[in-house]
């Protein structure tokens, strides 16, 4: 999983972003059963929910 910078968001149109959310999502459920086995994926889900929200601020954007 590689963390989205703005400028690659960006350049996403609304069905890649609506991909990429889907896949972020699996991933931080992943990360959440993994959290009772250790605390190293705590920093990683933090990075997922931003790279989240700024996907929704996006898709809110394009809806504008």
């Amino acid at each position: 999983m590689t963390i989205l910078r703005n400028r690659e968001i960006l350049s996403m149109n609304k069905k890649e972003l609506l991909n990429k959310i889907s896949e972020l999502e699996l991933e931080l459920l992943k990360l959440k059963i993994q959290k009772g086995q250790a605390t190293a994926g705590t920093r990683k889900s933090k990075e997922i929910k931003r790279v989240i929200a700024r996907i929704n601020t996006r898709l809110n954007q394009i809806k504008e």
